[in-house]
């Protein structure tokens, strides 16, 4: 049977995750086959999908068994997309009402039987029979693809000026190696440019560094490809262990870092790195003709030899309070100075000559750097009782600290802020013009994509702290998670049993606990809230795995004060989710909780896997008053917390939970309208009807908030 979606089940996986498409190769036949496409879109449509006509229009040109073959090929893609793809086994088949109408004894003995059993015994009520899904959903489209559109998300990644997230990694890599690809003359993001290099290194035996010193301008550059080479993290945010080199890979890596210009400041960054890094290519080996430049400054880096820094000298300057030399070494280097700008302000005496020299430098600033310098100059007059920041890394964690800032006088802010606003217009104005130009308003709750790199593997690729609206049907969110053990002795007490928990916390408007609902407290009467039952046993690792599901009603948050749903899934067994091969969070929108089954696909708004290295993660903020998703994607810290609730719970972090969701809530960070409004006023004509517009900017046709790679590949 020859297949029809063009390639392997990868390159079509990556299409329908990133734009809606897959690729199918047209037949000849002369009478279309409707009947089946027809049968095909039914099925589709109930995980929540259907064709358009270009897809539909291709289709027709396939023989019966080409359509089978589409057909056996497109559906596990789509159904593991949403978490269609395994069995959900909750506690309680009967869900809510099981739960809802159990009495409390019912429900303590239930619990007690299974957790002295070792999570192996469940209550045994027979499954009734459920009313059918009364709800209309809204489908989204499948579209149409080609070849063209792997190279085009290529291109966009390697273009990136931010940090990109594991998923667009695999993807970039799996394209590298099976598509024809051009290699990219620039790299804007050092990140990328490392993870490219190891891979064309990997995949061409005779690579040599004349081919890739393009991309390795300084000594950091050439840091992080031995970084990437040795499976580390390319932030540099953690240490790496790194792996031994062959001789041929050591020579490339001496010649790139020989080609550099002025290394020793670069390396003292890093210093103990360069450290270990020189033990493993023991440069000292090599003619000193050929690499005298290295083999001095890995002598300096180890007999401690002092070296004068760029930015020893503007600690300096500033230090002793001479702002103009400061100013004027700053100037040298633009994106550092817009860094320093707030210091600058805060403390400089002739703050207009900081102005005026931001002014002269500003066109050489990055543009993500121009946008943040511009969002947090647009509310640093506004008085702020915290400040929230995310550190750079591979394990999302933002942090809230008290603000203790001194004030900026509103004109000066207002200042940066149009030198910023005007460098961006004269930056896009260079680029290609757009034409008649569409933008939903809808784009103003999505946050551009300054850094992915902590970003997990999800449905829909969301930036955090995005904020989307509840669709207007909607009266209760239901969450789900699913999980098994891991591969290893799997019974009551081995060490391979994994308990997951599904927890959500609820408080007012200003982060007052109101009540939680966990597998200490199964059901709130007052919100209407319910959970399916803890489950404290994955089963077989390859098995069916079992799932928790966990009700919040909108409607009862509202009515009795309180206004932010937190979802929270923890490891009660401790393990890191990066090491467990199984294990998933999602949350439907539901009208009717008791229509339908448990787990409809056709519901689900997000699925996403968990493989962060830690045990706590908070996915979504539900905000029950605006009815918007706050997507979070975020990992909580345990340091600290006292267990008085004895393990990893709901309740011995409160406090840390209400800390970390105030921040991501209250962080100001620019929004996806607010960009492209900057690339209309520089290079298009804004237009009111999508009919009328050359491009689109839509949450459903066009380019999507979700279409992360476009806007930190082409707008930025």
């Amino acid at each position: 049977m020859q297949s029809t979606l063009q390639g392997n089940r990868l390159m079509n996986e990556i299409l329908l995750r990133r734009k809606n498409k897959v690729i199918v190769k047209k037949g000849t036949v002369a009478e279309p086959n409707n009947q089946y496409i027809v049968t095909i879109m039914k099925n589709v449509e109930a995980l929540g999908y259907t064709f358009s006509r270009e897809l539909f229009e291709a289709l027709q040109t396939l023989e019966k068994n080409d359509l089978q073959s589409f057909y056996f090929e497109l559906i596990p893609i789509l159904k593991e997309l949403i978490g269609a793809d395994v069995i959900y086994k909750p506690m309680y088949p009967n869900f809510p009402e099981a739960v809802i109408e159990a009495e409390d004894i019912d429900l303590f003995i239930n619990a007690i039987v299974h957790y002295w059993s070792g999570g192996t015994l469940y209550p045994n009520p027979e499954k009734n029979e459920r009313l059918p899904l009364f709800e209309e959903t809204k489908v989204k489209v499948i579209d149409l693809g080609t070849v063209e559109d792997l190279r085009n998300i290529f291109d966009n990644i390697c273009h990136s000026k931010t940090s990109i997230s594991r998923t667009d990694r695999e993807d970039l890599e799996w394209i590298f190696k099976n598509m024809q690809v051009k290699f990219p003359d620039d790299i804007p993001l050092k990140e990328n440019a490392a993870l490219v290099g190891k891979l064309y290194l990997e995949n061409n035996p005779l690579a040599a560094a004349k081919d890739i010193q393009k991309l390795f301008k300084t000594a950091t550059d050439v840091l992080r490809l031995i970084t990437a080479m040795s499976d580390g993290d390319v932030s540099l945010a953690d240490n790496t262990k790194f792996r031994s080199f062959k001789r041929r890979e050591r020579r490339i890596l001496l010649e790139l870092l020989q080609g550099c210009g002025a290394i020793e400041e670069d390396m003292l960054r890093y210093k103990n790195r360069w450290i270990r890094v020189g033990e493993r290519l023991h440069p000292s080996e090599y003619n000193e003709n050929q690499f005298g430049k290295v083999i001095t400054a890995f002598d300096k880096l180890r007999n401690n030899v002092k070296i004068e820094t760029f930015a020893g000298k503007v600690s300096k300057a500033m230090e002793t309070e001479d702002y103009k030399a400061a100013l004027m070494l700053l100037r040298k280097r633009p994106g550092e100075l817009a860094r320093k700008l707030d210091h600058l302000l805060r403390n400089a005496k002739d703050k207009n000559a900081v102005i005026n020299t931001f002014e002269d430098v500003a066109g050489q600033v990055s543009t993500p750097v121009l946008l943040q310098v511009k969002e947090h100059f647009l509310h640093r007059a506004e008085k702020s009782e915290f400040r929230v920041f995310f550190p750079k890394g591979n394990l999302a964690r933002c942090h809230c600290i008290e603000n203790t800032l001194s004030n900026i006088d509103e004109g000066y802010c207002n200042a940066i802020v149009k030198l910023c606003e005007n460098a961006l217009i004269e930056n896009y104005r260079s680029r290609d013009f757009l034409g008649k130009v569409y933008l939903s308003d809808a784009f103003k709750g999505y946050i551009v994509p300054f850094s992915q790199r902590s970003a997990a593997k999800a449905l829909k690729t969301i930036v955090r702290g995005s904020k989307l609206p509840i669709d207007k049907n909607t009266k209760a969110i239901r969450a789900f998670i699913w999980w098994t053990n891991m591969d290893e002795d799997t019974g009551p007490t081995g060490r391979g049993r994994v308990d997951v928990d599904l927890s959500a916390a609820i408080f007012d408007e200003n982060w007052n606990y109101m009540e939680h609902v966990s597998y200490t407290n199964l059901r709130s009467d007052k919100y209407n809230a319910c959970h399916s039952g803890d489950i404290t046993n994955g089963g077989p690792v390859n098995g069916d795995g079992v799932s928790e599901f966990l009700d919040a009603d909108i409607d009862s948050a509202v009515k009795y004060g309180a206004r932010y749903i937190v979802y929270q899934v923890y490891n009660y067994t401790g393990q890191k989710y990066s090491d467990m091969p199984h294990v998933m969070f999602g949350w439907m929108g539901r009208e009717d909780v008791n229509s339908g089954e448990i787990y409809e696909p056709k519901t689900v708004g997000q699925k996403m896997d968990l493989s962060s290295p830690s045990t706590v993660c908070i996915p979504v903020i539900f905000d029950c008053v605006k009815r918007e998703i706050i997507w979070c994607d975020m990992n909580l810290s345990l340091n600290g917390c006292h267990n008085d609730y004895g393990g990893n719970n709901i309740e011995s972090n409160l406090s840390g939970v209400a800390a970390a969701c105030y921040s991501i809530v209250n962080m100001s960070k620019p929004d996806l309208y607010d960009l492209i409004d900057l690339h209309i006023r520089a290079r298009g004509v804004r237009v009111d009807n999508k009919e009328d517009a050359d491009v689109v900017f839509d949450i459903d046709s066009g380019i999507t908030p979700f279409d992360t790679e476009v806007f930190m590949g082409e707008y930025l």
